[in-house]
């Protein structure tokens, strides 16, 4: 224990020493970061929708039968270990635009108490908060997103102040509540959970997945793999359409750079239907559609999965496959899954931590982005919120 406090105490040093040594880096993030900010302040949420607007009763609020006790429970505990200056600076109103300030690219100063400012007990609260809200895969995916960002300080000559896996930051939105509506947070780079709380009802999107690299071929995360299904289920059901489903789905052949739409800062952006609907599906492939929506639903407990799968299939013949790229064993492609209650985008992209590996500045497998939205105003919980609010308030 003391041992481990000491390997603590001494990265923390290396790393305020490492960020004195280099001011102007921290300042240009800084400024970076205010300027993100500042966009909120002239685009209030709105919530994803289609050009011909937000698409109205698709939320409720209503009993799931899945208790959040668990969860309630995890968030007490975590805010408990820390210190009153770490409490102070991790807590905000439910309602706050904290929410709203997340970002992929680890230059963005993040609010909260950090991953490498807490000692093993905060950890450990920490990592039992994520693990009383996620499924097991859940879990393993966010700590093995984390620890490639380590392999990726390691390919950066051991840049370890940019990159690490605790440059993670948790926040937490309201007071843990049984029946008041409170959340989470947690962000940086390449990972990004929002997770909302209402009684029983659970709303975890924006979610925000991915690494450079995905798959680690050295250092002290060797092995570590991530996305993999995410990719080759995708491109399997590329591949299982007919040529005329594949004309309807394919809405551009080439894959030159990034086609992420709904990342950081676009919680107002309009995205029409694009693709072919799953109402011309086979019922074989939409069992492929549904498997693939799964394998990002599923980073939710059990229970609230579940749920949300149910929401998901009520609107399965609205929903929308597009296709960005080629089909072949090693092309690299985007693929969006678009329903008016689920958006969900994978993006194979450049290089960027690891273009002094790689040639030219194509898009490559060894960078992933994929992220999940509720369109239609209910990312955040927002919906939820706006009822609850009108109801109670």
């Amino acid at each position: 224990m003391i041992r481990h406090a000491l390997t603590i105490a001494l990265a923390l040093l290396t790393t305020s020493a490492a960020l004195a040594q280099r001011p102007g880096l921290t300042e240009r993030m800084r400024e970076r970061s205010r300027q993100m900010d500042a966009r909120l302040a002239d685009d209030p949420y709105v919530g994803i929708h289609a050009s011909s607007g937000i698409e109205r009763g698709l939320f409720r609020i209503e009993s799931t039968g899945v208790s959040t006790a668990p969860v309630r429970l995890a968030a007490e505990r975590f805010l408990a270990a820390l210190s009153a200056e770490q409490r102070a600076k991790t807590t905000f109103p439910v309602d706050d635009d904290e929410w709203r300030k997340w970002m992929n690219q680890h230059f963005y100063l993040r609010q909260g108490v950090g991953f490498d400012e807490m000692d093993e007990a905060q950890r450990e609260a920490a990592f039992g908060l994520m693990r009383a809200s996620l499924s097991a895969d859940g879990l393993k995916l966010s700590r093995d997103i984390m620890n490639l960002n380590r392999t990726l300080g390691e390919l950066n000559n051991d840049n370890f102040v940019e990159y690490n896996e605790w440059l993670y930051w948790i926040t937490v939105m309201g007071e843990p509540s049984a029946d008041q509506p409170w959340g989470w947070q947690v962000d940086g780079h390449h990972l990004i959970v929002n997770y909302f709380v209402l009684g029983d009802q659970v709303v975890m999107t924006p979610l925000f997945i991915g690494s450079e690299p995905v798959i680690a071929e050295s250092g002290k995360f060797k092995g570590t793999v991530i996305m993999q299904r995410e990719q080759d289920q995708g491109l399997a059901l590329i591949r299982s359409l007919s040529a005329d489903q594949q004309a309807k789905a394919i809405i551009e052949t080439s894959k030159n750079g990034n086609n992420s739409l709904g990342e950081a800062f676009s919680d107002n952006i309009v995205l029409d239907y694009a693709g072919i609907p799953a109402s011309d599906l086979s019922a074989e492939v939409r069992t492929r559609l549904l498997d693939l929506i799964g394998l990002y639903v599923h980073n939710m407990r059990e229970g609230h999965a579940r749920v949300r799968m149910e929401e998901v299939e009520a609107h399965l013949d609205a929903t929308r496959f597009a296709w960005v790229g080629g089909v072949g064993d090693d092309d690299v492609f985007y693929y969006r899954i678009h329903s008016p209650v689920i958006l969900i985008e994978f993006d194979h992209q450049r290089p960027v931590g690891i273009r002094h590996l790689v040639k030219g500045r194509a898009p490559v497998r060894q960078h992933i982005h994929a992220v999940v939205r509720t369109p239609n105003g209910n990312d955040y919980g927002k919906d939820l919120l706006r009822q609850h609010y009108e109801r109670d308030h």
